[in-house]
């Protein structure tokens, strides 16, 4: 049976559209995310490497060369099983850098304009034999399934058609940086047509022409050499080689590389795809050889690479050839498609761009879309020009072998970028010239001898029986030998240029190259009115803002470390618009280094420890370890209580840790890379300050913050550097904060549950002052309705008066005592003589009956700037301490006296001392040498924390069975005689 042609075109082109609609819904969003960026959505755009060859050509190359058609998948699943030292370091650097194709990869890493060129123009040779092997395919399939010679308007107009769609597909967003989401579901579903559709035509074969599995097995049986032709060229030569070739082009073709890296969404898809890919085209394979077998089995005259369509047809359905042909088309607009879009991207950045600049007047990026269009357009013409010259003679899979073999020619590159850092661009071009020299002259000359377009070459037969290789070994192992040769040599015989080392350095998966160099632009504005000269002014500020948007940073940025950041965001991103030599080219031009400048240390470490903490790589061996060490050691810095701020070489804060931001609720991204001068207030004055002074430690700092009062001790450690600016705030420093607010608090929550403790103590002492006059007032009034003489009722009132006061004496000493006293109450003059009065007459109360002398000794006109009632708790404390290791007749004495800037008091007791062995211990909390229940161990503790928030120091002289001299400092003026 035959089809129509008018209704087998209409059929593709529907298709296409079809195609075009799940591209167009999933840009807009109608698809949901968790579908476009799935795994397994990812690993059928794969797909795309199952070309026509496969879906025709792979039947007719098992027609003659058995099992070697395996080979083409085999080499595949190796290149895929080596992922982590071979695709993922390749996915790192596409995605860091926004490289979009082998040629922006070659152009980065060797630093090379002209090694860009020769990749595209490489390519774009290689690729064209297998843009008319889908040509033909079309063609051919239409002539089968038709049974009339398809004239050449009609391929014409199936590559105008691709033209369109192609144009559609992969060149409608202005910029070729974003990603064709629709165009990945699109080529997945592409895929998952030509899987469904080629295990359909396996089963039609097995149970449509055999009658199920039994006869064909019976089939077999009868016809052995079915089997052993298919075994028979296994041993050869091929064999090796038709994988080597499959493992490059697994990669390399454009296509691939295209969906492979550009298009990738998630590193995790690549891992998923390591192992779903090879499955994909083992399920895409089964089919093969029970479909060859179909069509011996038929005894079908035709073509075996068209065995597919022809088995369909010999059974009178029309819907099954149809379908058929559907999954043909489907396989070669795909690949059409795809190569396209990526060669074209690679023609505009290396070709294009470099021979014809725009005008900064014109919209760069309009221009861009335009010249893509363009490009889309001229190389699918060039793949028909190529397709028109070419007789039909050659199989599918030879045209496919002839586009692996030119796509390896990159393999050597392709090592010497990811681990010899030793490569240079002349030992790469001198690779790639020979290799392709080459793979033209064994491999293009013959095909196009053979087509009748050449007349006379050159004959390899008496070279290939010589080294006893087949043709397609004869042609790889000459070009890739004569291709590494010359890469090798010449690169050992010549030296790198500095961006060739930096290059290397940045391509090599373990290592990262902190940034260097100052950039001569001082703001974004100054970004904007440099670039745009090259760019024009509206490019200029979108790739600007663009590039601030994706580092999160202010337009108002003028820090120099982040600017230099700034400076390689925009490279990158101009990588993906114009290419990687371009745009080094132009932002080296408009946003140069100072030279003169000198990048500090502190801003290599930063740039190096982000990088290393968003790093996908692996990291081995010492320098994983030295990582890790690394990661460790920082850990420990941000989870340390105490806030941790360390400067760089220029004053710049480097280091702010979780503990500072706590602290200062000050955010570590917004301090950062800004010296202390410009932190709020009042962080800038005190760590600003404490970093100028000389002292290495500042005890007690007392802060208002957010209504509140906090009190801080402050650490610091400078590394001397000759090489730092004088003018430096503070260079190669780290600041320790300590808060104390919390220690501040708790002391005096203490002290004031130690002076309850004493009132505690002091009741029965007050009671029984009390008491006395009380009993006195008692009698006199009882007395007094007796007194008749109005003289005896005036003393009598008077006494009452008397004994009345003196209670008001007792009741205002205990109540001045036990008033709270906050420790951020403002410090003011104090008569010292008044406090000590005040203390005795409490302590006395308790110890009143003990037989103890009291002597105090000091000038009325002596004042200390104090807080009162703390200071009082300190001399209660110390005169019952004094007056509890006392026995009675003993005598307690208080001096005071002003020694130049100091005044000293001194309490000296002649009680029974302190042990040697509580002597190192005096001032801890709850350390007393009192019995159980006597004391609480708190009142020295107190007293000396209360002495040194006044500026004060404490020192206790004892000697056991001689008594005790406590002596106290506190700063002070000397005496005005006035």
């Amino acid at each position: 049976m035959t089809l129509e042609l008018s209704s087998l075109f209409t059929a593709g082109f529907l298709y296409l559209v079809l195609l075009f609609l799940i591209a167009y819904v999933t840009d807009r969003g109608l698809i949901p995310e968790q579908w476009v960026s799935h795994p397994l959505v990812y690993t059928l755009s794969l797909g795309v490497y199952a070309t026509s060859w496969t879906y025709y050509g792979s039947v007719g190359f098992a027609n003659s060369n058995g099992y070697l058609f395996l080979t083409i998948y085999l080499g595949v699943t190796l290149a895929f099983a080596l992922s982590p030292v071979l695709l993922r370091p390749i996915l790192r650097l596409t995605s860091e850098y926004q490289l979009s194709s082998l040629a922006d990869l070659f152009a980065f890493r060797y630093r090379s304009q002209l090694v860009g060129m020769l990749v595209t123009l490489f390519m774009l040779i290689g690729a064209l034999p297998y843009i008319a092997l889908q040509i033909r395919a079309v063609t051919q399939s239409l002539q089968e399934l038709t049974q009339e010679a398809p004239p050449h308007i009609l391929a014409l107009g199936f590559c105008i058609t691709l033209t369109a769609f192609a144009i559609l597909f992969g060149a409608r967003h202005i910029s070729p940086r974003q990603k064709h989401r629709g165009l990945v579901m699109a080529i997945a579903f592409e895929s998952l047509v030509k899987l469904v559709t080629l295990l359909s035509v396996g089963l039609f074969a097995l149970f449509g022409v055999f009658g199920g599995p039994d006869n064909l097995n019976q089939w077999l049986g009868e016809h052995p050499d079915a089997i052993e032709k298919l075994y028979e060229p296994v041993g050869g030569t091929q064999w090796g080689t038709l994988i080597f070739l499959a493992f490059g082009a697994a990669f390399l073709l454009p296509r691939q590389f295209h969906m492979l890296f550009a298009e990738n969404l998630r590193e995790d898809n690549l891992r998923v795809a390591s192992w779903s890919f090879p499955l994909f085209l083992l399920l895409l394979n089964l089919p093969i050889p029970v479909i060859l077998w179909a069509g011996h089995y038929l005894g079908l005259g035709t073509d075996p690479d068209y065995y597919v369509l022809s088995i369909t047809l010999s059974q009178g359905h029309s819907w099954m050839p149809m379908l058929t042909f559907i999954g043909g088309i489907s396989a070669a607009s795909a690949m059409v498609i795809v190569t396209t879009l990526a060669l074209s991207s690679m023609c505009m950045n290396h070709l294009l761009l470099p021979a014809s600049y725009p005008d900064p007047r014109l919209n760069l990026y309009y221009w861009l879309l335009w010249g893509r269009r363009l490009m889309i357009g001229l190389i699918i013409l060039a793949g028909y020009s190529f397709y028109a010259f070419l007789e039909h003679r050659a199989g599918l899979a030879q045209l496919g072998l002839i586009s692996f073999v030119a796509v390896v020619q990159f393999l050597p590159g392709i090592v010497g970028l990811l681990y010899w850092r030793r490569a240079t661009r002349e030992g790469v071009i001198a690779g790639l010239l020979g290799g392709i020299g080459v793979w033209a002259f064994t491999l293009l000359v013959p095909m196009l001898q053979h087509s009748g377009f050449i007349e006379n070459a050159y004959p390899l037969s008496h070279w290939q029986e010589m080294l006893a290789l087949d043709h397609w070994s004869f042609a790889t192992f000459c070009s890739l030998g004569l291709n590494s040769l010359l890469f090798a040599m010449v690169s050992l015989a010549n030296r790198q240029r500095i961006a060739e080392q930096q290059a290397a350095a940045s391509c090599c998966s373990s290592m990262f190259i902190p940034l260097s160099g100052v950039v001569t632009a001082r703001s974004p504005e100054e970004f904007k009115k440099e670039l745009s000269v090259l760019l024009g002014k509206s490019t200029a500020e979108k790739e600007v803002d663009h590039a601030l948007n994706d580092l999160k940073m202010s337009p108002r940025e003028t820090r120099p470390a982040e600017l230099r950041r700034l400076r390689e965001r925009i490279e990158r991103n101009l990588y993906g618009l114009i290419g990687p030599q371009m745009s080094h080219l132009i932002v080296n031009q408009k946003l140069a280094l100072d030279p003169e400048a000198r990048t500090a240390l502190a801003d290599s470490m930063r740039y190096v420890e982000e990088r290393l903490a968003h790093s996908r790589s692996v990291l081995h061996g010492l320098t994983r370890e030295l990582d890790n060490l690394q990661r460790y050691q920082r850990q420990i810095l941000e989870d340390l209580p105490l806030g941790a701020c360390a400067l760089g070489q220029d004053g710049e804060i480097i280091i702010w840790n979780q503990a500072m931001e706590d602290t200062t609720g000050i955010d570590a991204q917004t301090t950062i890379g800004h010296p202390l001068s410009q932190l709020p207030e009042p962080w800038n004055d005190l760590l600003g300050g404490f970093a100028r002074a000389t002292d290495n430690h500042s005890y007690h700092l007392e802060v208002s913050f957010a209504g509140k009062t906090r009190w801080f001790n402050l650490h610091k450690a400078v590394v001397e550097d000759p090489q730092v600016s004088p003018t430096s705030e503070a260079p190669g420093m780290v600041i320790l904060m300590e808060d104390l607010t919390q220690m501040e608090n708790l002391e005096a929550e203490l002290a004031h549950s130690d002076r309850l403790a004493s009132i505690g103590r002091l009741a029965a002492g007050v009671a029984h002052e009390i008491g006395n006059p009380v009993t006195g007032i008692a009698s006199i009034a009882q007395n007094l309705k007796y007194e008749e003489e109005p003289a005896a009722i005036e003393q009598s009132a008077r006494d009452i008066l008397t004994q009345t006061r003196r209670i008001t004496d007792i009741v205002q000493s205990l109540m001045n005592f036990s008033r709270s006293s906050s420790a951020d109450r403002p410090l003011a003059p104090v008569a010292l003589r008044e406090v000590l009065q005040d203390a005795l007459a409490l302590v006395q109360l308790t110890h009143k009956h003990d037989g103890l002398h009291y002597r105090i000794d000091c000038d009325a006109s002596i004042t200390l700037n104090a807080d009162r009632q703390r200071l009082s708790q300190v001399f209660v404390n110390l005169l019952n301490n004094a007056s509890d290791a006392s026995s009675r007749g003993d005598e307690i004495s208080v001096s005071a006296q002003q020694h130049a800037r100091r005044l000293i008091v001194t309490v000296i007791d002649q009680g029974s001392g302190i042990p040697d062995h509580f002597r190192d211990q005096l001032f801890e909390p709850f350390t007393t040498t009192k019995q159980t229940g006597k004391g609480t161990g708190l009142g020295l503790a107190l007293a000396r924390n209360i002495i040194l928030d006044h500026n004060g120091d404490i020192e206790i002289d004892s000697e056991p069975g001689k008594g005790t001299r406590v002596i106290i400092s506190f700063p002070g003026e000397p005496l005005n005689p006035s």
